[in-house]
């Protein structure tokens, strides 16, 4: 999961789908490009290697599109695209997908895709041990059927306007597989080489590759827990480029210098601070609010981010068709806060723990927050913790009182109709338009009713969105062909050309 106005109009508009084109051509030392090795860096490590069993966001980064595919493909500006899917039909009524596969495929392990591979795909991120956080968007599946090898038939219960959209979430695995916490059978251009857990994970150009063959030889993800640490990596040429800075301060350092590339891109990460919705103060919706008019956002980013990122008031980023500005409904306003929480019985304030995820930026922002909120008679208590303990404690457990956490993905308001995920938020009304969404005939119908939840969202201020994070990508100036969007923290390496 993971993560300011005029200014955010400059950055999404300038955004870029790709940082350059790939092309085969020679390294600087006059070796064959296709030949080099990409070194990559990242804050973000994988839990384990499953997008099923709590990988996080990075496997995603590592694994999605490099070493498994989807039946279609989430480009990196956004569009859905058949990747192994060769063909699609809907019934008329919009009950039944008929998607035939391409013919062409094989796994890794030789085995060739076969239909049965896509329904038990399916099967793993519906199962009841699935921690899928698009598991809920597949409840609307009545029955798989494979007619024959290369023919899926999905039957819904109800229409899905985004249908297509979610099966882009699901890695198509070898359904004899194993182990695919610590292994993979995917059908990608990289296999695993090897990974060395805390330090590095590395892909290797899969020479049988279905499609266009990788344009480089070998990709190795470093993995760092400080910003800093990573920005120096770059600096004395350990990696070639960092997939999200996380350390804006450090940007000066490669902006204007002729042998780094510095790419904005369009973001659809939020910060928040999400509140356990099920568990008083937090189950009442002027806490909540107080909470948020306490914030001053503004200085908040300004302090973790100087120029850059956007605030967004709700889940929505501007990228989605829904959004919309919703920054005033819970103004920076420290009177208010106080009024709203003596009216709700708390005039003396309280305490609670903040469950800080250990990597950047979110110690900075438990700071920034624990001194604003004493201005209210708030005292907040940082338990640091780290990646895997904050996925066990708070996303599986609930065990906790607020947290911070950074979320990726694109289209996810629809995570407040769901009133069993990790923050709680129980909301009749919000339920429902979700689900009327998700049955709508139209993108407007959708539209429409979606901002209703936003709205509604925002109006009981279910988390406080503290940010919307910029996407900077940082490179050296020999890469081409690297994305820059990091959309739902995907990060295709296989058009990348060192030179």
């Amino acid at each position: 999961m993971r993560s300011p106005l005029a200014l955010a109009a400059t950055v999404l508009a300038s955004a870029l789908v790709l940082a350059g084109c790939s092309s085969a051509g020679t390294t600087a030392d006059g070796g064959d490009s296709a030949d080099a090795t990409v070194s990559i860096g990242s804050l973000y490590e994988p839990q384990n290697l499953s997008n099923t069993q709590g990988g996080g966001q990075g496997v995603t980064e590592a694994f999605n599109g490099n070493v498994y595919e989807g039946l279609y493909k989430l480009t990196d500006d956004g569009e859905v695209e058949p990747l192994l899917a060769d063909s699609a039909e809907t019934s008329d009524d919009g009950l039944t997908y008929t998607i035939a596969l391409r013919d062409d495929v094989t796994f890794h392990s030789g085995k060739q895709l076969t239909s049965s591979d896509v329904a038990s795909s399916i099967e793993a991120v519906t199962a009841e041990d699935s921690q899928s956080a698009r598991k809920s968007a597949f409840e609307v599946i009545s029955g798989i059927e494979t007619p024959d090898d290369q023919t899926v038939v999905f039957t819904l219960s109800e229409p899905s306007i985004s249908f297509l959209y979610n099966l882009s979430y699901v890695w198509i695995v070898n359904g004899e597989a194993e182990e695919l916490t610590t292994s993979e059978d995917g059908t990608g251009p990289y296999t695993l080489g090897e990974w060395k857990q805390g330090s590095t994970l590395t892909l290797d150009r899969w020479d049988d590759y279905w499609g266009d063959p990788a344009a480089n030889a070998e990709v190795v993800f470093t993995y760092f827990t400080d910003a800093t640490a990573q920005n120096n990596a770059l600096l004395t040429g350990e990696i070639d480029v960092i997939t999200s800075v996380q350390s804006p301060d450090a940007l000066a350092q490669f902006e204007g210098d002729d042998a780094y590339t510095v790419s904005e891109g369009t973001s659809t990460t939020k910060e928040l601070l999400a509140f356990n919705d099920r568990v008083a103060p937090f189950d009442d919706p002027l806490v909540r609010k107080a909470i948020s008019s306490a914030i001053d956002t503004e200085k908040l980013l300004s302090s973790i981010w100087g120029d850059y990122g956007t605030l967004i008031g709700s889940m929505v980023p501007p990228t989605d068709p829904w959004y919309e500005d919703l920054t005033d409904v819970n103004p920076y306003d420290v009177d208010l806060a106080r009024e709203q929480l003596a009216e709700a019985g708390y005039p003396d304030g309280f305490t609670f723990t903040l469950d800080t995820p250990s990597y950047d930026p979110h110690p900075a922002v438990a700071e920034l927050l624990q001194s604003q909120l004493a201005a209210v008679g708030i005292t907040v208590e940082i338990n640091t913790i780290s990646a895997d303990e904050w996925y066990t404690k708070v996303f599986q457990d609930r065990d906790f009182e607020a947290t911070l956490q950074e979320h990726v993905n694109d289209r996810d308001v629809v995570w407040y109709g769901n009133p069993d995920f990790y923050w709680g938020y129980d909301n009749a009304d919000v339920q429902q338009w979700v689900s009327e969404a998700e049955q709508a005939q139209t993108t407007d119908e959708q539209t429409e009713l979606l901002k209703k939840v936003n709205e509604q969202i925002a109006e009981d201020a279910a988390s406080v969105w503290l940010y919307l994070y910029p996407q900077i990508v940082v490179a050296s100036s020999g890469l081409t062909g690297y994305p820059v969007n990091g959309l739902n923290s995907q990060f295709f390496a296989y058009d990348i050309v060192k030179s």
